[in-house]
């Protein structure tokens, strides 16, 4: 019997954001009769939290942070000696490249971009050697697996990146599983008091902060509107502070991290994507295939090609709360209560079609030469 070639997929952990859930997908999806399928889990410290076929492989590292997971890591990979490793998140990417000279010979590995770099470097918060990891490092990859041509492009134009290294992949979505999942036990709203809802890391450059100043300006047209955000991160308290500040406690709710936040999509009268840069966003796309309207920033050059002219969604003109507010107010103006739309766009990021890309690039890289 042929042996399988082993992939070793690698998050930071199970129950993240839109990168870890792709990688978790992944995993559940890849085919078990051509791979041997390991998940690795950085900072996890159990393997537990996931619906994942048993002859999936899981490893929980327990490592304090990313960074600090040097010793865990190659000692997996040499435990394993997996063909390839695909790494989900981009400062899990530096690690894993760091240490790829130290892996056994003839490992391949692909990485996967989750943001528009040049967006992430110019936004700040970043060390300041970030961008010369991106050019050292990112060479080091078989392919960097982007998720549209438009974040390739700005890799290899600002980072310079070779452009033969990249790979253009649509990101997957469970269609039929968010559709089968809406509705169980969920009520919409009154017609009177539409709910709007935000999914995300509650950090800096998902904009929540300019969220809430427009529903402040929001809430004069509309009294009785109300938002729930679901998510958790580092700027929880700063944001329930400006929450309170802005007089907006008695409309917004905090629901923290939501396992399937698409349970509340049936409420929903819309769906705000408010950030200042973004990759191309798992939320919005699950938003988008259970056919919420959607409001969103023009947060990156491929957002904004796939969701300009689509029925059905406002762009704000640009990524300020004013120009949030009035995209808002222009969505709520002419929606009707409970009304949906088609999205055809979403098509394109159907799971199966995702994962044959995916298999796809996988099986190329193994069959080149390291």
């Amino acid at each position: 019997m042929q042996r399988r070639p082993k992939v070793l997929l690698l998050i930071p952990h199970l129950g993240g954001g839109g990168a870890e859930r792709v990688i978790e997908l992944l995993a559940r999806g890849l085919s078990l009769e051509k791979y041997e399928v390991h998940l690795g889990l950085i900072t996890q410290a159990e393997s537990g939290g996931a619906s994942l076929p048993s002859r999936v492989q899981v490893h929980a590292l327990g490592a304090r942070r990313v960074r600090a997971a040097t010793r865990p890591l190659l000692r997996l990979v040499r435990r394993v000696k997996p063909d390839l490793i695909l790494s989900g998140i981009f400062h899990l990417n530096f690690l894993v490249l760091l240490l790829r000279p130290f892996f056994p010979a003839g490992t391949r590995v692909l990485v996967r971009q989750n943001s528009t770099a040049s967006s992430a470097l110019n936004f700040g918060g970043l060390p300041w050697y970030t961008r010369l990891l991106y050019r050292l490092l990112y060479q080091r990859a078989e392919r960097v697996i982007c998720q549209t041509q438009a974040m390739a492009a700005d890799l290899a134009r600002e980072l310079g990146v070779d452009e033969d290294r990249l790979a253009v992949l649509p990101n997957p979505v469970d269609v039929e599983g968010v559709r089968g999942s809406i509705g169980h036990g969920a009520l919409r709203q009154e017609d009177s008091a539409p709910l709007l809802l935000a999914v995300g890391r509650l950090s800096r450059e998902k904009g929540f902060d300019l969220l809430l100043r427009a529903m402040a300006a929001v809430r004069g047209e509309y009294p009785g509107v109300s938002l729930v955000i679901a998510g958790t991160g580092a700027e929880d308290a700063a944001l329930k502070a400006d929450c309170h500040a802005l007089g907006l406690d008695d409309m917004v709710r905090f629901a923290g991290y939501l396992a399937h936040p698409w349970r509340l999509f049936p409420q929903a009268a819309l769906f705000v994507l408010p950030s200042r840069h973004e990759g191309l966003p798992n939320a919005l796309l699950e938003a988008a295939t259970a056919g919420l309207p959607i409001v969103a920033m023009p947060a990156c050059e491929g957002l904004t090609e796939l969701l300009r002219d689509q029925p059905g969604v406002w762009l704000a003109a640009e990524v300020t709360a004013e120009a949030l507010a009035t995209a808002l107010l222009s969505a709520l103006c002419k929606l009707q209560p409970g009304e949906r739309f088609a999205h055809p766009f979403v098509d394109a990021f159907r799971f199966d079609r995702a994962l044959q890309a995916y298999e796809s690039l996988i099986d190329q890289t193994l069959a080149a030469k390291p």
